[in-house]
Order: structure tokens, then sequence, then C-alpha cells
């Protein structure tokens, strides 16, 4: 069973725990979308309070050794159809951070159209992603062994607001993908196994919060 998906060089690859295990000891320097870390071999920065620099994150690991253009990036960390000056002012506070948050790991380099990661140390970028990407896919993962869930016990393994997690189960249960049963606070949540799905990693990813 794959336990994440490796992306390098514009390809993604199922792998299985033990190689994910290899890469983190490795010299590489790792954006570990799994549980929404940037690490190489001695240092971990996280950043699962901080969604917008991970995705800033991700979107310049995934494009490295290339740069990422800024009306790219203003689509991926704000969800915005059209970048304005705004949106550009933003992203320049932002990576600003970014720059700060990772200073012991990369650098964070303007270019003429955007911006590009440089390692420090690391001799190659690498995302570690989830099996599955998808909405509420950290809800899942908790749902996927079989057991049922209340919403408040959800909302504190995963360090998210309950009115969040209870928005996630009822998009999950209008989709088909989970069922409720009881009343009150008696009801639980629970799905069948997500075949091919290993959830070690994917139980500390936590939810965004809302």
């Amino acid at each position: 069973m794959p336990a994440a998906r490796l992306l390098r060089g514009g390809k993604a690859r199922p792998i299985l725990l033990e190689e994910v295990e290899t890469l983190l000891a490795s010299r590489a320097l790792v954006v570990d979308a799994c549980r929404h870390v940037v690490r190489d071999a001695r240092t971990v920065v996280s950043l699962a309070r901080r969604p917008v620099l991970f995705a800033l994150a991700r979107a310049l690991a995934e494009a490295w050794p290339a740069d990422v253009p800024r009306a790219v990036l203003v689509a991926r960390a704000f969800k915005a159809k059209a970048a304005d000056e705004s949106h550009r002012a933003r992203l320049r506070v932002e990576v600003g951070r970014l720059r700060r948050m990772l200073r012991a790991l990369a650098g964070v380099s303007a270019t003429d159209r955007g911006f590009a990661l440089v390692p420090q140390r690391a001799r190659e970028v690498l995302v570690l992603a989830r099996p599955v990407e998808e909405q509420h896919a950290a809800v899942l993962a908790f749902l996927a062994d079989g057991e049922s869930w209340s919403s408040s016990a959800l909302a504190l393994a995963l360090d998210a607001s309950q009115r969040t997690v209870q928005r996630a189960l009822e998009d999950l249960a209008a989709a088909g993908k989970i069922q409720p049963f009881g009343r009150g606070r008696a009801r639980r949540w629970m799905t069948p196994p997500v075949p091919g799905f290993t959830t070690t990693l994917l139980l500390s990813a936590p939810l965004p919060s809302g």
C-alpha cells in the first residue's frame, strides 16, 4: 500500500512507508504535505498553522529548480483567479515571512517573473504528498479505518474548530463518502476503509480552521 506520493521533476509516483523513511533521512530538502513541514535530515520547520506559507513553499518546491510566476503563486496561495496590485503586495509580504521561516533550510530569490527556491545544503528539492489529495482528506484519513467518530473528537484530533469539522462532515456525507448514525451528542460518523490507503502519515495533518 502506498504511504505517500513523491513529486520530483514534474512527475509523481507512489512510494511505500520504508521509502518515505529513507527519503526523510536523505540529503534532500523535502516539502512534506502529509505533515505540512519543510525539512532536511537535520532541520524541521513546521508550517502547519501557516497554510498560505505552506502553499507558497509547495509551489516553489514543485517547480524547482525553475522559478514560479507571481500570478501562479497568487492563485496557489490566495485562491485568486487574477492578481491585482493588492495581491502582489500581499505576496511580497508572505514571501518575506516564508524567507524568515525557512532561512535555516533555503532562500527564496526574486526573479524577473516571480520567485525561486534556493536550498542552503540540499542537492535537490522534493515534495512528499498524500496518496490521495482531495477536499477534506484529513477527515477521511481518520475515518478510513472504519471506526466511528464524533465531530467533537475529530475536532480535537485535527486541532480544528468543531464548526469547521462539522462543515467538512456534511460535505462528505452529501457526496456519499461517509454516513452518520445516531442523533444529537450521540451522533457518530464513519466510512468503510479505503483500499490502498496507508493512514500513518495522514493522521498528523491539520485541517485548516475556518
